[in-house]
């Protein structure tokens, strides 16, 4: 859980953080007869949710037991990218070399003023997500526990709130996963990640998902030995496997040690820091590093809710919704983190505009209409939407494929980033687009273009038909397109065609 006590160090940036998303001296209002909607945590769900339902005229309030922004601002994307971005650089300066420019000096990254510009940028980011900013909504913002104590009422401390309509949106947490000797040491995860000064010389990392393949390159590039330890084959076991072994490719040229495959994984204490040995590929590794971070493992925010007195379903995933977002009680929403398999920030923003139309205006609208991309900011990074060729073959979907490797791509070649492939898959026999994967420097932005068309019923020969800018990588799109394209000319088209041709010369 996110916490005062984990804002440090105690500088002039978490002060000012402190002050907008959980101020000292802040004195919760007095609650309103009724509201039309009462949000349970102000995470990404929540606050679109309240800032939403305000900014149509519905009466608000706003319920957050520790810092406003939730993961996302404090201990997630927002630092995280910030890392990367430091990152980025160091690696751009290490291999300037290759393209032409020599820096004589040599680089040497100072860890500290990393830390301290992610902090500077966080507090500067989190004037959007204040209490402050809220109120001035018209939002009543609340700190404290809540709780229910029936079907519609919720507690926060002494004061009881009345509601329409809620939704709970307190995400989820770190979690540890069943390592031997895991709660015999000192461990890092995303929530005390941040609070640090010092590079540590080795870096431990258990889970080579998303969190973990990230932080091990950007630490490796800041110059720590680091050690990454997945416990299933390679890396980013959920995606596709070509496409992470360009991830594994680029963080192996990094210096990161992988350790897939990972069996009988045993944690203790050394006298110099944490002992970590490991079974991979039939050889046994014991290395001793000086700070171990767990990135795999995630459990719902659901136990302070008393969510049976609000006769609200859940289990261990969390809040159980329908495809609506209602829970068990009619009364009752729930969105982001704590009852989504799509634990994004981006996804918990769209589920909130969903409890937003369904809660107060009866709306219809469902998240498996939804379009959810994701993406790994590793580099190269890592961008997927819709189905894969795996899941595709498991649900018995035929499919077409069509790949454009971005060494055919000109920007790609100019930027030295020929190292990926934009890949789209359609419906057998159709341009009808259900799924892509894109492995590119900026295959975030790329996908854009692929979950634009999918949205609004755009098809692969109308990605062929769109105009790019020349040179983009983004023409790797259009080049897919042009594949499809190029599929229609059948024989018997071409055929008459050519005599088509030979007639009118």
């Amino acid at each position: 859980m996110i916490d005062l006590v984990q804002l440090q160090p105690r500088d002039e940036h978490n002060l000012q953080l402190e002050a907008n998303v959980r101020p000292r001296d802040w004195v919760n209002p007095k609650p309103a007869d009724r509201y039309n909607l009462v949000v349970i945590g102000a995470g990404t769900a929540g606050l679109v949710s309240a800032a939403g339902a305000a900014g149509l005229g519905a009466k608000v309030a706003l319920i957050e037991r520790e810092l406003m922004g939730g993961d996302c601002l404090n201990v997630g994307c927002v630092p995280s990218k910030a890392l990367l971005s430091s990152a980025h650089r160091s690696a751009a300066v290490r291999d300037a070399a290759h393209m032409g420019v020599h820096v004589d000096c040599g680089h040497h990254v100072a860890f500290s003023r990393v830390m301290e510009r992610m902090r500077g940028l966080r507090a500067r980011i989190s004037r959007h997500d204040s209490a402050q900013r809220f109120t001035a909504l018209g939002v009543d913002v609340f700190f404290g526990v809540g709780r229910f104590t029936g079907l519609d009422t919720v507690t926060v401390g002494e004061q009881t709130l009345r509601f329409s309509k809620a939704v709970i949106a307190t995400g989820a947490r770190a979690a540890a996963p069943p390592v031997a000797g895991l709660d015999s040491v000192d461990y890092l995860t995303n929530e005390s990640l941040f609070s640090l000064t010092e590079l540590p010389r080795r870096l431990g990392v258990i889970g080579a998902g998303p969190v973990g393949c990230e932080i091990a390159q950007a630490f490796a590039r800041f110059g720590a030995q680091v050690f990454l330890i997945e416990a299933e084959h390679g890396v980013l076991p959920k995606e596709a496997g070509d496409a992470t072994e360009r991830v594994k490719a680029s963080l192996l040229r990094d210096g990161v040690h992988i350790w897939c495959c990972g069996k009988q994984l045993t944690v203790s204490r050394a006298r110099d820091g944490v002992r970590l040995q490991v079974g991979s590929h039939d050889q046994v590794h014991d290395v001793v590093v000086d700070r171990l971070l767990v990135a795999v493992g995630r459990a719902p925010n659901i136990e302070a809710l008393s969510l049976d007195v609000a006769q609200v379903a859940h289990d261990t995933k969390g809040v159980v919704v329908n495809d609506r977002l209602q829970t068990s009680n009619r009364r009752i929403f729930a969105a982001g983190d704590v009852c989504s398999a799509y634990q994004f920030t981006h996804a918990a923003d769209f589920m909130a505009r969903i409890v937003i139309q369904n809660a107060l205006f009866h709306g219809r609208a469902r998240v498996s209409a939804l379009t959810i991309p994701w993406c790994t900011y590793t580099e190269p990074q890592l961008a997927q939407v819709g189905l894969s060729e795996r899941t595709a073959m498991r649900e018995g979907i035929a499919i077409d494929t069509y790949t454009q490797p971005l060494d055919g791509v000109d920007r790609a070649l100019l930027d030295g980033e020929s190292d990926g492939f934009v890949r789209i898959h359609t419906r057998k026999g159709t341009d009808t687009i259900i799924g892509a994967t894109i492995v590119a420097a900026n295959a975030g932005d790329l996908i854009a273009h692929v979950c634009l068309a999918m949205t609004h019923g755009l098809g692969l020969k109308d990605l062929g038909s769109t105009i790019h800018p020349y040179p983009t990588q983004s023409e790797a799109i259009r080049k897919v397109g042009d594949q499809f394209n190029r599929t229609r000319l059948t024989p018997l088209v071409r055929n008459l065609f050519e005599r088509w041709l030979a007639w009118t010369r």
